[in-house]
C-alpha cells in the first residue's frame, strides 16, 4: 500500500507573490511619500488629493507596463530555449539522452540507473524533462506576463488607496504625521502577509519594509518642507 505524504510548498506562488507584494508595497510607499511631500509644502487638501490620485493612476500603469515588459522578456527567452531544445531533440535524440544521463549522474545516480531514468522520462515527455532538468524551466516557475502585470497594477492600486483615504478623513494639519505613521503600519502588515504567504521570517520582512518606508517618507517630507518654505 502506497502512503500519500502531503507537503506544503510555496514555490508555485513565486511569480504572482513577487508582483503582488512589489505592487502593494510601491503603492503604499510611493503614494504616501508623494502625499507627505506635497502636504509638507503646505499645499491645500485638494492639491494633496489630486497629487495622490495622479500618483495612483500613473503608478499602477507604470507597474503594469514594467512587469509586463520585464516578464515578457523572460517568457521570450524561455520560449527560445524550448524551441532550441525541441530542435536538438529532433536532430540528435541519442546525444540529448546522453546529456540527460550525465545530468543525473552529476546529481548522484550511478550511470546505469541514470540511463534508465533518462530513457523512461524521455519516453514520457522528452521536451518537458529537458526543460525541467537541463534548462531549469518548470510550470510552477515559468514566466506569466499578463498575470504579473495585473497582479502588480491591482495591488499597487489597493496599496495606494490606503493613504489616499486618510487624506479625506483627517484634518489638513495632521496629514503628514497621520499618513506617515499609518503607512508604516500598512507596510508592516503587508510585510507580515508576504512573509506568511511565502513561508519566510515575519520579523525580517517587517523590519525591511518599515525601514525603507520611513526613509522614503522622511526624505520626501524634507524636500517638500524645503521647497514649500522657499516658495
Amino acid at each position: 500500500m502506497v502512503m500519500k505524504h502531503s507537503e506544503l510548498h510555496r514555490t508555485h506562488r513565486v511569480g504572482w507573490l513577487r508582483a503582488a507584494v512589489l505592487g502593494a508595497n510601491d503603492g503604499i510607499l510611493s503614494t504616501a511619500s508623494l502625499i507627505v511631500g506635497v502636504a509638507a509644502a503646505e499645499s491645500s487638501r485638494s492639491n494633496v488629493l489630486v497629487a495622490g490620485l495622479a500618483g495612483l493612476v500613473a503608478g499602477a500603469m507604470s507597474m503594469a507596463a514594467g512587469e509586463y515588459v520585464s516578464v515578457s522578456s523572460q517568457f521570450d527567452t524561455e520560449n527560445a530555449d524550448l524551441e532550441r531544445e525541441r530542435g536538438e531533440l529532433a536532430a540528435d535524440p541519442a546525444g540529448e539522452h546522453a546529456e540527460l544521463t550525465a545530468i543525473y549522474v552529476s546529481r548522484g545516480l550511478d550511470e546505469v540507473l541514470a540511463r534508465q531514468v533518462a530513457t523512461q522520462l524521455m519516453e514520457k515527455d522528452a521536451l518537458g524533462t529537458h526543460a525541467r532538468d537541463e534548462l531549469g524551466i518548470s510550470d510552477a516557475l515559468s514566466a506569466r506576463p499578463v498575470q504579473a502585470a495585473f497582479a502588480s497594477a491591482g495591488s499597487f492600486a489597493v496599496g495606494a488607496v490606503m493613504p489616499l483615504l486618510l487624506v479625506l478623513l483627517v484634518p489638513a494639519s495632521a496629514i503628514v504625521w497621520t499618513v506617515s505613521l499609518s503607512s508604516l503600519v500598512f507596510l508592516a502588515l503587508l510585510g507580515t502577509l508576504a512573509a506568511r504567504a511565502g513561508g519566510s521570517s515575519v520579523w525580517t520582512s517587517v523590519a525591511r519594509v518599515t525601514f525603507w518606508g520611513a526613509m522614503a517618507m522622511a526624505l520626501t517630507a524634507g524636500v517638500g518642507a524645503l521647497f514649500g518654505a522657499a516658495v
